[in-house]
């Protein structure tokens, strides 16, 4: 399973509803919304009432990453608003496995978030109760950073411990993904890849949203 989920932290707010509905259009399975409190990550996005207002209009599954402080407090706002995913870093969550059965009590799929420096041993437990883990491939907090090249190492080893815990689990990949490194990181063991500028940045963005989707069909037959 080869998933695209456009984030919308590189999209043009002023044409937001526009650019979202040509990811849709461009065959996306998935629109990614990056949440930001300025203290875990240091940059403010969006809450619980932006997604609300798209859930109302677009027709794909909305998945809430996110980077805040305490967001146990903020969970069950974002599944009222219609989050369908929702995932919280392991580094900020001590009591994770509560956290991960409260997003599933109210209804949504339930994802563990890892930054790059952080060991994956510590996913190890958890992984018997998520339905995903992302992975990121950059320092959270800001959209446009450069891939980081260790990552795909870091895909093939949880890739591996995935399968012998719980084959079940979609892996995510998130940062600094684009047209040159997406079959490389669907290849290493990837099933739901993020996508920020790599989709938003391009003049046609249904082109470019039905390129990438595209790529990935490509590569599963592979």
């Amino acid at each position: 399973m080869k998933l695209l989920a456009p984030s919308i932290l590189s999209a043009d707010f002023w044409r937001l509803g526009e650019q979202i509905m040509a990811c849709v259009e461009g065959g996306a399975d998935i629109i990614h919304f990056d949440v930001m409190d300025g203290h875990f990550v240091p940059n403010i996005t969006f809450g619980p009432v932006l997604l609300e207002s798209i859930k109302k209009h677009c027709p794909l599954p909305l998945d809430a990453h996110l980077m805040i402080e305490n967001p146990e407090r903020y969970i069950p706002d974002f599944i009222k608003a219609g989050a369908d995913m929702v995932s919280v870093h392991i580094e900020n969550t001590p009591h994770v496995h509560r956290v991960i059965e409260l997003i599933k009590k109210l209804g949504a799929k339930a994802g563990i978030v890892i930054n790059p420096g952080t060991s994956l041993s510590l996913l190890e437990e958890i992984l018997h109760y998520v339905d995903f883990v992302l992975l990121m491939s950059v320092n959270p907090g800001f959209g446009g950073q450069r891939f980081i090249e260790r990552s795909l190492q870091r895909i093939r080893s949880l890739r591996a411990m995935v399968d012998s815990i719980n084959p079940n689990i979609l892996i995510e990949v998130d940062g600094g993904i684009k047209e040159d490194n997406i079959l490389k990181v669907s290849r290493v063991g990837a099933n739901i890849l993020v996508v920020g500028s790599g989709v938003f940045s391009a003049q046609d963005i249904e082109a470019q949203t039905r390129k990438l989707k595209n790529m990935l069909i490509s590569s599963e037959a592979l």
